[in-house]
């Protein structure tokens, strides 16, 4: 998959106190080093049922857990034909875990660096002394000839450990043989050596409120031009002031800076009747948190009858932001004040659309409103960060394994977000799956057609891009 680069990759790290930061120099004093991220390099915070979900693959594969309990873990999502995510720990990337639609299981990618958290106890091969040099420095796969033993559980396709005699770890691979076969083969290919960079690894304890302690003055810096690019667009523009709020950690953040900008604002709520549970609740305490006013707006109705006459919305036919969102706010804002100025919590590094989209500007299906993006040059361990040093109340959902929080049938998500989905929520899915399979029989498509998520594309170049976050 090709890289895909949004801006510049800030996230570096703090061997002194073990936690991600977003400068070269930590609050500590101590100088920081880069992470070396895949592009476009957006990484978050691993909460409690990420680090679950990876600790049960790793140790599903290889008999013992990836992250240890007291350390900071980060997720980066990288291109893939489904999704990837990086995991952080220690400032390296020590490998991976990669959803398998076909096989609906997650599989481990681990990198060289995970020995300094893990042993493996299953899936691993031992190498001859004599082969370890070309191994480790050159990434030479592994031969049947210096191979010492092989682990039984080690199948074809299985990402396996290369360890010494010693136990030491020299580098990651993919088997391409059986343990049963290799233990016969006198020649030939026994694990392809992935070939990683090599990178440095610090592990050590630490706490995110450490992690916010040590990005202080970068969170003051960008709070403080943040609230600066605020206060000069409402100063230019006499609009009624408000936040489009959607219950996420991005237009969260851009109220909880927008508030200190200019004091308590109305929040727009385009409720499109498909949120999740936890959405609603978060609306509601953010308001009474804050104690703000919501002007909420649902109009389910049309997204069912545009779906019976369009089918359902697709990732190049995105007709249900408009439906349901768009055109929505803009009989809001006529019915309360024919036109407002709404901060949104767009950042350019969520996609080449938005990086490309200018920080004020008007969409032509809602012209009597003016939006503005006071948080565009954040990433997101920016807005988690604030959301932390703030301790302000967000979305549970993300603690459920959820990076982006939206309506639950939105065609862009992935396979692994849908099978996550329907795990935490199965009546939401089971009740849209129940909708795509009367449309789909309707129309004679194919079994497999939810199955495999072809109700997502359309081919179509009729993109809407969702404009409140």
């Amino acid at each position: 998959m090709p890289r895909i680069y949004l801006g510049k990759i800030l996230l570096r790290w703090c061997d002194a106190c073990h936690t991600p930061v977003l400068s070269e120099v930590c609050a500590c004093g101590a100088p920081t080093r880069p992470v070396a991220v895949t592009p476009p390099g957006d990484a978050r915070p691993a909460f409690p049922d990420d680090i679950e979900r990876i600790n049960t693959i790793f140790r599903e594969h290889f008999g013992a857990a990836l992250i240890p309990e007291g350390h900071i873990a980060l997720l980066n999502k990288v291109p893939a034909d489904d999704r990837m995510d990086e995991i952080v720990l220690g400032g390296a990337v020590v490998g991976a875990v990669r959803y398998i639609p076909d096989e609906h299981r997650w599989e481990p990618l681990p990198r060289p660096a995970a020995a300094k958290y893990l042993r493996p106890t299953k899936r691993y091969v031992v190498v001859d002394d004599g082969a370890v040099p070309s191994i480790r420095d050159e990434g030479a796969s592994v031969l049947a000839p210096g191979l010492v033993s092989i682990d039984p559980a080690v199948a074809d396709g299985d990402e396996v450990f290369i360890l010494t005699k010693a136990g030491d770890c020299i580098g990651v691979g993919r088997a391409k043989a059986d343990a049963a076969t290799a233990g016969t083969m006198e020649r030939g290919v026994v694990v392809r050596t992935r070939k990683n960079v090599q990178s440095v690894c610090v592990p050590g304890a630490a706490t995110w409120d450490d992690a916010v302690r040590a990005n202080e003055q970068v969170l003051a810096d960008y709070e403080a031009k943040s609230i600066r690019f605020v206060r000069d667009v409402a100063a230019q523009n006499p609009q009624r002031p408000t936040v489009s709020y959607s219950g996420g950690k991005d237009s969260l953040a851009t109220l909880l800076v927008v508030q200190k900008a200019l004091g308590p604002v109305p929040l727009l709520f385009a409720d499109t009747g498909l949120e999740f549970p936890e959405t609603y609740e978060n609306v509601d305490a953010v308001a009474n948190r804050y104690g703000l006013e919501v002007l909420r707006i649902c109009d389910d109705e049309t997204f069912w009858k545009t779906f019976e006459v369009n089918g359902p919305p697709a990732v190049d036919n995105r007709w249900c932001c408009k439906v349901c969102k768009l055109h929505p706010v803009g009989r809001l804002i006529d019915e309360n004040w024919g036109e407002c100025l709404s901060f949104i919590g767009q950042r350019k590094y969520e996609s080449v659309k938005r990086m490309q989209s200018k920080r004020v500007w008007t969409n032509a299906h809602v012209p009597q409103q003016l939006s503005a993006a006071p948080i565009q040059q954040w990433t997101a361990m920016h807005v988690w960060l604030y959301i932390f040093r703030e301790k302000a109340p967000y979305n549970t959902l993300y603690e459920r394994g959820l990076d982006r929080i939206g309506c639950f049938i939105c065609p862009s998500s992935d396979l692994a977000t849908f099978a996550i989905i329907g795990e935490s929520h199965p009546e939401l899915l089971g009740m849209w799956y129940q909708r795509l399979a009367r449309w789909g029989e309707e129309r004679g498509l194919p079994e497999d057609w939810i199955e495999r998520g072809l109700w997502r594309k359309r081919g179509d170049a009729d993109e809407e891009e969702d404009s409140y976050n």
